[in-house]
C-alpha cells in the first residue's frame, strides 16, 4: 500500500496539476470541460488529505475501503485522511463534477477541525455514497464555485479563513442531506438491525463469546461491510439506541435465560457471555435492569 504525506505528492501520483495552494486543490467541471481522473489502475493508496467529490462513474469500479462505491446516479463521496482508495484501469467518470482536496493541516487549529470529526459521512458505509437530488446538486455546486473563485483569484491573508468558512457551509449542507438519506432509508436500517442481531446470534451459537470474549462493534461492522460509525449512526437514528447499547441489550437478554439455570454461578454466567470480569457483568446487568443478577434469579426462579 502506498501512502502520500503531502497534497502535491498525491496529485503528482494522479497526474494532476500542482495545486495553487500547497495544502488545497479544487478541480471542477460544473460547466463545460472535464474532470481529470486517473488513467491507470491503482494499488491501494492512502494519504493525509480530505477529499470531497461529486462524480458519476460511467464505467469501471472505484473501491473505497472493502467495497465498491455506487455512483450510478451521481453522488457525493467523502474520504478522510488515511482511508483506503483503489480503482481499476477501466474507470471512466462523467464530465460533470468536482473534486476538492485539502491536507488535514489546512484546518488544524480551526473550529472546522473539530466539526469534521463529528460528521458521519466521512466514515459511513463504504459503498453508500451521498446521493443528491438535482436541487441539492445545485446548492452544493454554488458553494464549490465560490470556493473555486477564492482558490484561484484571492490568495491573501483573508483567503484561508474564507475558504474554511465555505467548506464549513458545504459540510453543513452535506450533513442535512446525510440526515435526509437516513430518513429515507428506514427499510435498510431495519434490515441492518436484523443483520446485527443475526451476527450476535451466530457469535453466541458458535461459542465465540466463550472462546474470544465479547465482539467489538468494529468486528461486527466489518462482518456487515459497513463502518463502525455508519452502523451506530443508522441504529441510533431508527431505534434511539447505539450499536453498543444494542450489543449490551442482547447480552442482557441472553443473561436472563442463563440465570434461570440454578446450577450456574453468576461468575459462570458472566464467563459464558464473554465477560472477562464477572463484576463488570453484574454492574452492567444492574444498570440496565435495576436489580442485580442474583436478585433477578431470586425473583424469577422456578417454583
Amino acid at each position: 500500500m502506498r501512502h502520500f504525506k503531502t497534497l502535491s505528492a498525491y496529485l503528482d501520483y494522479l497526474e494532476l496539476p500542482r495545486p495553487e495552494h500547497p495544502m488545497l486543490s479544487v478541480f471542477s467541471a460544473i460547466g463545460e470541460g472535464f474532470l481529470p481522473c486517473p488513467k491507470e489502475s491503482s494499488p491501494p493508496i492512502t494519504n493525509d488529505c480530505y477529499t470531497i467529490s461529486l462524480k458519476k462513474i460511467v464505467k469501471g469500479e472505484l473501491n473505497y475501503g472493502r467495497t465498491q462505491y455506487d455512483f450510478t446516479n451521481g453522488a457525493l463521496f467523502f474520504i478522510a485522511p488515511r482511508q483506503v482508495l483503489q480503482w481499476d484501469s477501466s474507470v471512466v467518470f462523467d464530465q460533470k463534477g468536482f473534486s476538492i482536496n485539502f491536507h488535514e493541516d489546512f484546518i488544524k487549529g480551526t473550529e472546522l477541525a473539530h466539526q469534521v470529526k463529528k460528521y458521519g459521512f466521512f466514515s459511513y458505509s463504504a459503498n453508500e455514497a451521498l446521493h443528491l437530488s438535482p436541487k441539492e446538486e445545485k446548492q452544493i455546486e454554488a458553494i464549490v464555485e465560490s470556493i473555486e473563485v477564492e482558490y484561484q483569484n484571492n490568495q491573501d491573508e483573508f483567503s484561508k479563513d474564507i475558504i474554511i468558512s465555505q467548506l464549513s457551509t458545504l459540510f453543513k449542507y452535506a450533513n442535512r442531506f446525510y440526515e435526509r438519506q437516513f430518513i429515507n432509508r428506514k427499510a435498510l436500517s431495519n434490515d441492518l438491525l436484523e443483520q446485527f442481531n443475526e451476527q450476535l446470534e451466530a457469535y453466541f451459537d458458535s461459542g465465540y463469546l466463550l472462546d474470544h470474549g465479547i465482539p467489538s462493534i468494529e468486528q461486527i461492522a466489518e462482518q456487515l461491510s459497513v463502518s463502525q460509525r455508519y452502523l451506530s449512526d443508522t441504529l441510533k437514528k431508527e431505534t434511539g439506541k447505539t450499536s453498543t447499547e444494542h450489543l449490551q441489550l442482547y447480552l442482557i437478554d441472553e443473561a436472563k435465560n442463563i440465570l434461570l439455570n440454578p446450577n450456574k454461578t453468576i461468575a459462570e454466567v458472566a464467563y459464558e457471555l464473554g465477560f472477562e470480569y464477572p463484576p463488570y457483568f453484574s454492574r452492567l446487568f444492574k444498570r440496565k435492569e435495576g436489580i442485580s443478577p442474583t436478585e433477578y434469579r431470586e425473583k424469577f426462579k422456578m417454583n
